[in-house]
């Protein structure tokens, strides 16, 4: 199930700009414009996806990649000996953008569980 036209379908398009930190064939990775940790990157896929829970069997290698990206930009970041990676998959947990995105947090610490 593909999301409706969202922000971040405008960033991929370049239509809107973003600080992007990573771009390959499948996903872009850009600073969040309000960031909850010094560093707070979001890494998405290229293709719509509304989130997590309406991903499918077919999306098992994309989804990893997300994942192999986060860790480059934690990398990239300066943050990679301590980072947090999160997702939230509809409105109930937060979610404000139905584009799956994963959001890369690193530079403080960080209390469990979460918020």
């Amino acid at each position: 199930m593909a999301p409706e036209e969202t922000l971040f379908a405008k960033i991929i398009r370049k239509e809107i700009p973003a600080d992007v930190v990573y771009e390959d064939d499948l996903a872009l990775a850009f600073r969040d414009l309000a960031p909850q940790a010094p560093v707070h990157v979001l890494v998405i896929p290229k293709e719509p996806i509304a989130n997590v829970g309406v991903a499918e069997d077919a999306h098992r290698d994309l989804l990893g990649h997300l994942m192999l990206v986060a860790g480059k930009v934690a990398v990239q970041e300066g943050v990679a000996d301590a980072f947090r990676v999160v997702t939230n998959s509809g409105e109930g947990a937060g979610q404000s953008v139905f584009h799956l995105h994963l959001h890369v947090l690193g530079g403080r610490p960080f209390s469990w569980p979460p918020g």
